[in-house]
């Protein structure tokens, strides 16, 4: 049977724009306002105002560990400008999470960021390294006890994001293309431009430091594992867009405490590239093929490419309607986790997507969560696979 350490980390995770709601000092606010067809994120699921339930939920059923962000936006709306009672709202948060016995996993930026930082040129801004190492120095203060950090959430993808946005600010792009929503016709992103990737590890390396010395926590950061395989001729071209998409990645985490690892499906990589979903009466809501086995084979890949640096499975899951897809779906991508393990993978725990049903960055209709809400009265409802999750928490048995 495997062996899981005693200090296993099992538990769920959110970002704040997608749950918190009115989040309007942010890039993403004004984003969905330019976004044809797409819906607003608005009250969200007022999780801004309902984390103490949302937490007592996931402690209830037997978890011990919830990943939440700070929002960049709401502590510093303009620049410079450090809301104090935002600061004490994400203390109380910390401090809540501690109380019901969950570990606090907290990432300092997930996708979104403040609407000041956008219109001077974001992330491709020469002063955004100096405006990101600023702002999480300010969060420091209010992290003590707190022993994991992610810096940026999934890099890879907001290189991505980072690229769109700038096509629609050229008008080269007629429409946003949602990261996490294939549309029906299968657009594929672009792959992620190495030169802003290198941006990005610029500015996860200048806070790293910051936040292990000042906090004592462990720091790290997430990567969107794609979990890509070669197709007949593509092994080639399989490393170069592993590189591109991950590697860079992986290898900038070499000096950290942790990689987050955060995996859904798999991908072929072709003689030309990546290779669209095929079309398949199991794919999910977002249009990705039902591949438990991905995050085995991300979470060995991380391992590798990251020269041996302690994998926490920061993301895990599948935007299904029916939740019993949900737990065939995870408990086979346990068994996979559980596989790695035995292997001698270093993995200190697991963190479902998602806490909630949630803003899917333009979508409501896909359902990742363990908890379903209703957006008219928000009333929490827990599904069986919370609990399901929580026994496994509690035993450590998949079975």
């Amino acid at each position: 049977m495997t062996s899981i350490r005693r200090d296993f980390l099992w538990g769920a995770a959110t970002a704040p724009h997608q749950v918190e709601g009115n989040n309007t000092l942010s890039d993403w606010w004004a984003r969905e306002a330019r976004m044809p067809g797409a819906e607003p994120s608005g009250d969200a699921v007022d999780h801004y105002h309902r984390y103490p339930e949302d937490m007592r939920l996931l402690a209830d059923a037997g978890l011990n560990a919830y990943r939440f962000g700070v929002e960049w936006a709401r502590v510093e709306p303009r620049p410079g400008q450090i809301s104090r009672a935002e600061l004490a709202h994400y203390r109380r948060m910390i401090d809540t999470a501690i109380g019901y016995g969950l570990t606090p996993v907290v990432t300092l930026h997930h996708f979104s960021s403040p609407r000041w930082f956008a219109e001077r040129g974001g992330w491709l801004a020469d002063e955004a390294i100096e405006h990101f190492r600023s702002y999480a120095d300010t969060v420091t203060s209010i992290l003590d006890g707190v022993e994991w950090v992610a810096t940026l959430n999934e890099p890879n993808m907001l290189a991505m994001m980072t690229m769109l946005a700038a096509a629609m600010q050229r008008g080269d792009a007629a429409q946003w293309q949602s990261p996490t929503v294939k549309g029906a016709t299968q657009v594929l992103l672009p792959v992620p431009d190495p030169s802003i990737g290198r941006r990005f590890v610029e500015a996860h390396h200048a806070v790293r430091d910051i936040v292990r010395e000042r906090t004592g926590a462990n720091v790290g950061w997430t990567v969107a594992n794609q979990a890509f395989t070669a197709a007949p001729g593509g092994e080639q071209k399989l490393a170069e867009v592993r590189h591109d998409w991950e590697d860079l990645y992986l290898e900038a985490a070499r000096g950290d405490d942790f990689i987050g690892v955060q995996s859904y499906s798999s991908q072929q990589v072709g003689p030309n590239g990546i290779i669209p979903y095929p079309p398949h009466p199991d794919n999910t809501m977002v249009g990705t093929s039902y591949r438990p086995d991905a995050l085995g084979i991300a979470v060995r890949h991380a391992w590798g490419a990251t020269g041996g640096v302690p994998v926490l499975v920061t993301e895990n899951g599948i935007a299904v309607a029916d939740d019993t897809r949900r737990i065939a779906y995870t408990a086979e991508a346990l068994q996979h986790l559980y596989q790695a393990i035995d292997e001698g993978v270093d993995v200190r725990g697991y963190l479902h997507w998602s806490a909630l049903d949630n803003f899917e960055w333009g979508h409501w209709e896909p359902k990742f969560g363990l908890i379903a809400v209703d957006r008219e009265t928000f009333q929490r409802h827990p599904k069986p696979s919370l609990a399901w999750l929580g026994n496994i928490a509690k035993t450590g048995k998949l079975r």
